[in-house]
Formats: C-alpha cells, sequence, structure tokens
C-alpha cells in the first residue's frame, strides 16, 4: 500500500513539475522577443540570462564576468545597457581587450562596462524624445558617474562618450525583466 502511495506521489510530482515546465515554455512561446546574436531575447528573462545566449556578445559576457558584474546585471534594476557587440571590441586598439580581462586591472573594466549603464529603463522612444528636449544632445549619467551624450545622425541614435567617441545603437529596446538592452556597434570610454 505505501509503495503504491509513495509511486503515485512522485507520479503526480513529475506531472506537475512537466505541466510547471510546460506552462514556462508556453510562456515563452508567447513573448514578444527580438532576435540578437542568433538567438531570441526573452522579455522575461534578465540582461544575463538573455546576453549570454547572444553569439554577437561573447566578448562582453567575458568581461562582465571577469569584472564580477554577473549578480549586479541579474539584479532588480530596472538598468539601460548599451551592449557593444564583438566587432565593437575588435575596433579597439589590438590587445586592449586582453588587457582588461586580467585580474589587476578589473576596476578599470568595472568603470569600462558600467559607463555602458544607466538606471533606469530607458526605451528608445524616451531616448528620442529626451533628444527633443535636450535640443539634440541630452547627456546621461551612467552607472560608473560618467555622463554619455545621446543624437540623432538621419534616423539612427547615436552615442557620444566623454573623448569624443561615437557609436551607433544598431538594435534598440531589447526588453529584459530588469530592463532594457540597445546594442550598439562602438565601445564607449570614460575620460
Amino acid at each position: 500500500m505505501k509503495t503504491k502511495f509513495f509511486t503515485a506521489a512522485v507520479f503526480a510530482m513529475a506531472l506537475l513539475a512537466g505541466t510547471t515546465s510546460n506552462f514556462a515554455q508556453n510562456k515563452m512561446m508567447n513573448e514578444k522577443t527580438v532576435m540578437v546574436g542568433g538567438a531570441e531575447m526573452y522579455p522575461s528573462k534578465t540582461i544575463v540570462e538573455n546576453a549570454v545566449n547572444s553569439k554577437d556578445h561573447t566578448t562582453l559576457v567575458a568581461a562582465v564576468k571577469a569584472a564580477d558584474l554577473v549578480e549586479t546585471l541579474q539584479g532588480d534594476g530596472p538598468f539601460t545597457v548599451f551592449a557593444p557587440t564583438n566587432m565593437a571590441f575588435e575596433k579597439l586598439p589590438m590587445g586592449t581587450v586582453e588587457s582588461l580581462l586580467k585580474p589587476e586591472n578589473k576596476k578599470t573594466l568595472q568603470t569600462i562596462l558600467t559607463y555602458h549603464v544607466l538606471a533606469g529603463k530607458h526605451s528608445a522612444a524616451d531616448i528620442m524624445k529626451d533628444i527633443k528636449k535636450g535640443n539634440g544632445k541630452p547627456t546621461y549619467k551612467t552607472v560608473s558617474g560618467g555622463t554619455l551624450t545621446a543624437m540623432m545622425k538621419g534616423k539612427k541614435v547615436m552615442l557620444m562618450d566623454e573623448n569624443g567617441g561615437m557609436a551607433t545603437v544598431t538594435i534598440a529596446d531589447v526588453n529584459q525583466s530588469n530592463g532594457v538592452i540597445h546594442v550598439i556597434d562602438g565601445v564607449v570610454l570614460p575620460k
């Protein structure tokens, strides 16, 4: 009798786990996703959970891990992340990325990565509204404490760093459970 009850209980728990899993899969199937780096980005996942699946952001993910920022970017947020692609990192002088990934450069890497992050969720529409209100060049305070300036070039949103370096938003409004990602084609750098 006990064996039948135990078997029935295990079966019921397995069925419930399968139903919960199916529910989660069905929920994700109904989400409005954006393709980034060959992977669907789900609004129900965190910035980190999505970024690790993008083939275009392996350098960024490695840098976030080396800088010990994974836990931060999995936090509640909300955050706005301007996410440079692998090709953006390749534009930096040869050896820069390798040097930044060394443990002794962790603090510098943290500063550079948090320079790509704004507190709060800033959609592309919000940024474009700020551009109109800010006489074409609103500035944003980054999590690192620096500033980024947004502007329009034709129909594209551009970012200018404190050194005059430029990056273009190539994919906007990749919504996450804890914020939004805007993919950019350059690495912006603080002074």
